[in-house]
């Protein structure tokens, strides 16, 4: 696998309203440990929608490990222009530090947002650019916004072999009862 799709869930979809989260590290921390092996067998790209969340979050987790993997390339590309003008300013300038700091950034539309046409553009490019999907989701938990990618890629798999790896909410709270446990130790 040379190019890695990762997305998931909005923050908000998780009830996480600033970056100071408790769970954010354990969602990072879960992306590295799925990413790292890809990494060790080839993975050049991972590229996002950049929307805040998964996204964001997989694109600071890509940024950390290129220090150890300094071939790694992150690439974001959002459905259209300016998709953080109307977030609170914290946001918009994680956002933007974030998207100056990737290898690619673009937009399928360059115009600003005129409808879901232009996510499901976003969607099918990625998609087609990519080799596999990471993503963070959990029917169990809560459907949210991943529902409709998910269902992309598992049409995708079975006409191609697209990969398809998920991490689900037991496997971020596992990640960090460990991290807890040890702490104990």
């Amino acid at each position: 696998m040379k190019t890695l799709l990762v997305t998931g869930y909005r923050a908000h979809e998780l009830g996480i309203y600033d970056n100071k989260h408790p769970g954010i590290p354990y969602i990072k921390k879960a992306l590295a440990n799925r990413m790292l092996p890809l990494l060790e067998e080839g993975l050049e790209w991972i590229i996002t929608p950049g929307q805040y969340g998964v996204d964001l979050w997989a694109c600071e987790t890509a940024l950390e490990l290129k220090g150890s993997y300094p071939g790694l390339k992150l690439g974001i590309i959002t459905a259209h222009a300016a998709p953080e003008e109307r977030w609170k300013e914290e946001k918009q300038d994680e956002f933007r530090r974030i998207a100056a700091a990737a290898d690619y950034y673009g937009a399928v539309s360059n115009r600003p947002y005129e409808g879901s046409w232009q996510f499901q553009a976003r969607d099918e490019l990625l998609m087609r650019k990519s080799d596999g999907l990471l993503l963070v989701y959990d029917a169990d938990a809560a459907e949210g916004s991943p529902k409709y990618i998910k269902e992309k890629a598992v049409k995708l798999q079975e006409e191609t072999g697209y990969t398809l790896l998920t991490i689900s909410m037991d496997d971020i709270q596992s990640m960090a009862d460990e991290e807890n446990q040890s702490s104990y130790d």
